[in-house]
């Protein structure tokens, strides 16, 4: 499927990362086992993301993806899911309006601590999740210059990853299960870099 799409033979978003999938999985298990089927729930950088489709195909019907590509109204399931056109750090949607938010090795490009918390903190409900998985290892890789979509690429320390959980609790989040932070080997080995990935969930207190 994903060749005809490339040559012109079908049409709409080429989804998913043929690297990985398993925080996909993680991601979508921990929604299965927290949320009810009517949930409202926000994927955010949602262009070519698995995760609002799966969550479809489960059977979740209050879902809406959000990212700054216009290409994104193509998705699939568009009749069934919402999508907007919009920066996921200053989204038009009302305080309060989701039972959990999702990201897929999104954060890490064009990171902002700064606004990204607290829109995330102003859009979940008291007792809503952020889900989250990003680029990581445990020491530092400099990736100063490399720019991905257009934006600076962040791959997340073990120093960074703990300093985000404790920015988090400024905003009234608190992690979901222990902190591990060692890694054996890098799996991936992309803009002449290598590294993982890391998943955490934080719920909003």
């Amino acid at each position: 499927m994903r060749f005809f799409r490339r040559i012109g033979l079908f049409k709409g978003v080429e989804v998913g990362d043929y690297i990985k999938s398993w925080d996909v999985l993680q991601t979508t298990r921990f929604i299965q086992g927290t949320l009810p089927f009517d949930a409202p729930i926000l994927d955010i950088g949602a262009y070519a993301s698995e995760v609002p489709c799966v969550l479809h195909r489960l059977g979740y019907r209050n879902l809406v993806g959000v990212d700054l590509n216009p290409d994104i109204i193509k998705m699939p399931y568009a009749d069934f899911i919402r999508y907007e056109i919009s920066d996921f750090m200053a989204t038009p949607f009302r305080d309060g309006s989701f039972a959990a938010i999702t990201a897929t090795s999104v954060i890490e490009h064009g990171f902002e601590c700064d606004r990204l918390l607290p829109e995330i903190s102003r859009l979940l409900r008291p007792g809503g999740h952020f889900c989250a998985s990003v680029d990581y290892w445990p020491k530092k890789i400099d990736t100063s210059g490399i720019r991905i979509f257009g934006m600076d690429w962040t791959i997340f320390s073990r120093e960074e990853i703990v300093a985000l959980i404790k920015q988090a609790a400024q905003y009234g989040f608190r992690c979901l299960g222990p902190v591990e932070t060692n890694t054996a080997k890098p799996v991936i080995n992309g803009g002449g870099k290598e590294y993982t990935f890391a998943w955490l969930a934080l719920m909003k207190t």
